[in-house]
């Protein structure tokens, strides 16, 4: 069956009541995704096993680092998060191995790294790409040796935490480019995890998006609306280069633009692509116009054209319209087309018979995923 609005499945197993905990949060049926959980969870029933994961920007390194702690036999020991990038390099080597008491100026107590708060749990490196290489040799030491030594200690301390790295770049190419210690990355690389992109995981994206539109519902408080066909179409064209990251911001910012809607449309979802058109430098871009397979009217076009702008000037009706070439009238009376010139209109309701069609694939493909969300 060809989904055309779902509802997100709601077996025990991807119940949202424990997000970010165990496998659980790896919400996907395709053959891709489905590999690199079970990956995982090969992995994750060993101890110490160094783990590299690799992936796009937005794929959900995180996720998968979680889940091997919370899914292997130490997941009640702590798991502690460093992104590489976020810390300045001058910190970075305190940070992960502490220091004593006196170790350099301010050193006022000893501090504990981020080795020894990880305890017998996960130590995840993030963007392990960003690690100075001045910095890189310790490391090496503490995954080898399995001991560190804090700044300023005379004492080694033993590495009882299993370490998890992510990627998002090549460190193969990185080690070509002398940009990266071969050494370490043949130490990181024990066992390797690769995760898809979204563009390579097909009808995710729409479980997904159906997924994050429950969630989103529930945090705002509203009731949970559903995917019409042309924003389906949207969803499955898009190439996501921002991956299940961008996806998420996508779906809540549909949410918001829907207004009283029942139904999240095309014209909701504001994808922005990364092609360039008409010599329009990508930078200077505010916004695209999704066409539907089915057809979109001049009207909507120019509604749709009016509203980027418009929220490109925040509101000033009189920079829109020099912008769009048009008097402040014509601005006024697209903008009352789209149910938008008048506080006390009602924003625009999906045709009755539109919304049964909806509703009624929605229940048909909820019992066809059901109990089969989580790879």
């Amino acid at each position: 069956m060809d989904p055309r609005a779902q509802a997100a499945p709601t077996d025990e197993a991807t119940a949202p009541g424990a997000p970010g905990m165990g496998f659980d949060c790896l919400l996907g049926r395709s053959p891709a995704h489905r590999a690199a959980v079970e990956n995982a969870r090969l992995v994750a029933a060993t101890t110490r096993t160094t783990v590299l994961l690799a992936g796009e920007t937005g794929t959900g390194k995180e996720l998968f680092a979680r889940g091997i702690h919370y899914g292997g036999p130490t997941g009640d020991a702590p798991f502690v998060a460093v992104n590489c990038a976020a810390i300045p390099d001058t910190l970075l080597e305190g940070e992960l191995f502490g220091h004593e008491k006196g170790a350099f100026t301010g050193a006022h107590a000893r501090k504990q790294g981020l080795f020894e708060l990880a305890a017998d749990g996960t130590l995840f490196l993030d963007e392990i790409h960003q690690l100075p290489l001045a910095l890189q040799p310790k490391l090496l030491r503490a995954l080898e040796s399995r001991l560190i030594r804090p700044l300023g200690g005379g004492r080694e301390i033993p590495v009882r935490c299993r370490i998890v790295a992510a990627t998002n770049v090549a460190l193969d190419d990185l080690v070509a480019r002398a940009e990266f210690r071969p050494d370490l990355f043949y130490r990181l690389n024990v066992f390797r995890v690769e995760i898809p992109a979204l563009r390579d995981r097909g009808e995710d994206t729409i479980l997904l998006a159906t997924r994050f539109l429950q969630e989103v519902a529930s945090e705002q408080g509203r009731p949970v609306k559903l995917l019409a066909p042309d924003a389906i179409d949207a969803l499955r064209a898009h190439d996501w280069p921002g991956n299940v990251r961008e996806l998420r911001n996508v779906v809540e910012r549909s949410e918001i633009l829907s207004g009283a809607e029942g139904v999240i449309r095309a014209r909701h979802l504001m994808i922005q692509r990364r092609t360039l058109r008409s010599g329009v430098d990508e930078a200077d871009s505010i916004g695209e116009i999704v066409l539907a397979r089915s057809g979109t009217s001049l009207a909507e076009i120019e509604i749709e054209a009016a509203r980027l702008t418009l929220a490109h000037t925040r509101g000033n009706r009189s920079a829109a319209a020099r912008m769009l070439g048009i008097s402040r009238p014509t601005l006024a009376r697209l903008l009352q087309r789209a149910g938008e010139g008048n506080a006390q209109e009602r924003a625009p309701v999906m045709p009755s018979a539109e919304v049964s069609r909806a509703r009624e694939i929605a229940r048909a493909t909820s019992g066809m995923l059901g109990g089969e969300a989580i790879a």
